[in-house]
């Protein structure tokens, strides 16, 4: 029997079916291969940089250093190690990469990280001016040896790599200098980012964080190395998720196609499968035989998927870093290793799926009558289908479940409930073919072309087989629709929003952790060509200790912020508070409305203010908040400046300008100065780069729903070779047939087109509305693409008509004789 199986499977296996089986799985080991990879040698790098410590104090953006020996001094605690860490741009030839820079008290940092301490005889050396150490991933990955200089950050300056750190995690890209050093030449002097504490033995932990959290400054959080590397994991999780619901809609494809491929090798093996039930076998284990091919399939499928997926996952390690191509990752070189997970979960999905596939054409297998099939040699099995209440009531049902999955808030920080909406979406619009696909063969007027006739017959006869051959197409063209609205209304919602973010002509960004001069601002107001300057200050707020860091922006605000922000619905009248402007992901993940009061953690107070109202925010999902400069400044005494915007006279030129902003600032070519144009541009590039894979998976999932039509038809045309003979006895041509063959195509093709733009629309409408909503935290205006939608629905059909009459290209060439006798 197993022979049997592997040959029967082999026979009836289609390259495409396959493939599509490994597309999905390749998709989804990939992306899990990557992540965990990454998320791994994070966990390593966490665990060097906290050691053995229990807790740290954190704040977004530093705290001053005097919270130090408020922390050392508590009874609770046994030990205490002051970190300043930066993430720094070191140029590689053409690249630029991320270094994790950690400056360290080694006296204090041995108690507590001793993995971030030099060999025992090279301690000494971490207090030389200028003298830095590189763990061995970071050494290889930037090509250095001992010795040799290191020029750091966008303004090059230079250290003296002294030697490794032989203890740090194997694949943390990081270095280490002396705490001292860290504060005077990449930062400020008197500013740390964290403290690593160690609880003394017998504490009672909850008292001890409560005595921490009472000394803490606004702004200053304490937290566990579990939670830190569940705000890294947080980061990424939103989007290696929906790359993973795209392998799935994948697998799905896939799955249909495989129901079209059974249908046709069952079709050939018509005799086969009758003296099989002839010699004894019984349904139920031809019925097994018949899954056990699919699932046969689909194991070869997913076997090749992983080994892709993991292929893929070097490719993309090496070209693109471990960041997914969304700089979620970085300061760290994983290596890659074998994911057992991953490949057994998508394998096991891909096995599924080919076996559900398979399981459709089974069945009608069931009801060959071996008498009459081995007479004839062909029998085309009757396609069952729901009957029409039945079927309107699943139909139902479905819409109504999924109506209700997109109502669930999310869970864990995910969309479940629109990943399952959109499955019931899918799932009701194949069942309702048939139905659609009879109501247009009634609806179409009687043809004088006798073989538009016996096509529209049959369709009306066996609405069952557009529901087999048109649900490929019906899912890729569903796929295609939703992704194409929801690109095109992403992409066209962030070119607004840069045109209104991005007023200035140029911008000039500075170093976050180090301030400029005083005189900054009237240095480059002062260069010739720039009519107008505003300043723009950044900072960090951390409100949980369980999410990402909050940004708030202080820039110039008029009276009416909504005409520089993307507003989003309606604003508060000023009150007796200070106001604020609050992204979605404000509203989201903390609960932020227009007029609430809430209290802002920023220059060490806590500073109470009410949200003015709610903005779009596309370049941080994870929450922004934005003041007016001018009210910042008189709140905090903070009259820093990050970033400025500069617009220019008329007629001057902006090469000249930008020579002369570089001059003035005292930085040179280090200076970070980009016009709004080319801020857009490269924008721009980065979306397009990054749903390269959605355009691909598009073409893939459209190849696929036209191998179903071909496939289903050479199924169907193989069972109906005494019907094509009695025809041209009858005095019909091969011309005429294949006119009738391309009929049934376009006719079996046009109810899936049209079910897949409805469900396309309703997916683009859950993927807009809840699914980018819910990860992302941000919401978009529609934009439909009708021009390439009506192109794409023509080509399907031209497509699918070709398949059809492709498919069938056997059955035609049988001579009408030697069809006619297959009935004897």
């Amino acid at each position: 029997m197993l022979e049997l199986l592997c040959r029967s499977a082999w026979r009836g296996a289609s390259r495409l079916a396959l493939l599509a089986i490994a597309l999905g799985v390749a998709l989804g080991v990939a992306v899990s291969a990557i992540h965990r990879a990454a998320l791994d040698e994070f966990e390593s790098g966490l665990r060097a940089v906290s050691g053995s410590a229990d807790l740290e104090v954190v704040a977004a953006r530093g705290m001053e250093e005097s919270v130090y020996p408020l922390l050392a001094r508590l009874p609770d605690v046994a030990h205490a190690s002051p970190l300043v860490e930066r993430e720094l741009d070191v140029a590689v030839g053409a690249r630029t990469l991320k270094l994790r820079v950690i400056g360290i008290d080694a006296f204090r940092a041995v108690a507590v990280q001793p993995t971030l301490l030099p060999p025992a005889g090279d301690i000494g050396r971490l207090m030389e001016p200028g003298a830095i150490f590189l763990s061995h991933a970071a050494g290889q990955t930037l090509g250095v040896q001992p010795g040799q200089t290191l020029a750091l950050g966008r303004d090059g300056t230079s250290f003296t790599i002294a030697g490794w750190l032989p203890s740090a995690g194997s694949g943390a890209v990081l270095a280490v200098m002396d705490i001292g050093e860290a504060q005077s030449r990449l930062t400020t002097i008197g500013q740390i980012s964290r403290v690593a504490l160690r609880l003394r033995e017998g504490v009672n932990r909850a008292d001890a964080t409560a005595r921490i959290a009472a000394v803490l400054p606004p702004g200053a959080h304490w937290q566990t190395p579990a939670q830190a590397l569940e705000r890294a994991d947080r980061l990424s999780r939103a989007y290696r998720v929906n790359l993973g619901l795209l392998a799935l809609i994948a697998l799905a494809v896939g799955s249909f196609l495989v129901a079209a491929t059974q249908a046709a090798a069952i079709a050939r093996r018509t005799a086969e499968v009758a003296f099989l039930r002839a010699a004894g076998l019984t349904r139920a284990q031809l019925f097994r035989m018949l899954i056990g091919e699919g699932a046969l399939l689909g194991a070869c499928g997913a076997l090749l998927g992983i080994a892709l997926g993991h292929a893929l996952a070097a490719l993309a390690l090496t070209l693109i870093g471990a960041d997914l191509g969304a700089g979620l990752v970085s300061g760290v070189a994983p290596a890659l290793s074998f994911d057992i997970a991953a490949s057994a979960g998508f394998g096991l999905l891909g096995v599924a799926s080919a076996a559900a596939g398979a399981a459709w054409p089974a069945r009608d297998a069931l009801m060959i009558a071996p008498a009459q099939a081995l007479r004839a040699g062909h029998f085309g099995p009757p396609l069952r289908t729901l009957g029409n209440d039945r079927r309107t009531v699943a139909v139902l049902a479905a819409l109504l479940l999924g109506v209700f999955a997109a109502l669930l808030p999310p869970l864990v920080g995910l969309p479940l409930g629109g990943y399952a909406a959109i499955a019931c979406v899918l799932v009701a619009a194949v069942l309702a073919v048939p139905p659609l696909a009879r109501t247009l063969a009634r609806s179409l007027p009687m043809f004088a072309a006798v073989p538009l006739d016996l096509a529209r017959a049959r369709l009306m006869a066996e609405p069952g087989f557009a529901s087999r051959s048109a649900a490929g197409v019906l899912a890729a063209t569903a796929l295609i629709v939703a992704m194409a609205v929801m690109v095109s209304s992403f992409r066209s919602s962030v070119d607004r929003w840069l045109t209104d973010v991005l007023p200035a002509e140029l911008y000039l960004r500075g170093d976050r952790d180090r301030s400029w001069p005083d005189d900054i601002e009237a240095r480059l107001a002062a260069v010739p060509g720039v009519e107008r300057l505003e300043a723009i200050r950044h900072q960090s707020m951390l409100l949980s200790a369980d999410l990402p860091a909050v940004a708030l922006i202080a820039r110039p605000l008029p009276d009416d912020a909504g005409r520089v922000l993307p507003r989003v619905g309606a604003s508060v009248a000023p009150g007796t508070l200070p106001q604020v402007w609050a992204s979605e992901a404000m509203a989201d993940l903390y609960g932020w409305q227009p007029g609430r009061e809430v209290e802002l953690p920023i220059a060490g107070q806590a500073l109470r203010v009410q949200v003015a109202g709610l903005w779009r925010d596309y370049a941080r999902q994870h929450g922004a908040v934005v003041i007016d400069l001018a009210l910042y400044r008189a709140l905090t005494g903070d009259t820093a400046s990050d970033d400025f915007g500069l617009w220019l006279d008329a007629g001057s030129g902006e090469e000249d300008v930008s020579r002369a902003l570089r001059d003035a600032s005292g930085k040179g070519e280090a200076l970070e100065l980009t016009s709004s144009d080319e801020v857009r541009r490269l924008s721009l590039g980065v979306f397009d780069r990054t749903f390269a894979a959605t355009y691909a998976l598009e073409a893939a999932s459209a190849l696929i729903g036209l191998a179903g039509i071909a496939a289903a038809f050479a199924a169907s045309a193989s069972a109906r070779a005494r019907e094509f003979g009695l025809l041209r006895h009858l005095g019909c041509t091969r011309r005429q047939i294949a006119v009738q063959l391309a009929a049934e195509g376009l006719l079996s093709a046009l109810p899936g087109l049209l079910l897949g733009l409805v469900a396309g629309f309703a997916m683009s409408a859950l993927l807009i509305e809840v699914v980018n909503r819910q990860s992302f935290h941000w919401s978009m205006d529609w934009v439909v693409p009708w021009g390439w939608l009506a192109g794409i629905v023509l080509a399907m059909l031209a497509a699918s008509t070709f398949a059809a009459i492709l498919g069938a290209r056997g059955a035609l060439g049988v001579a009408a004789v030697r069809a006619v006798k297959l009935d004897d």
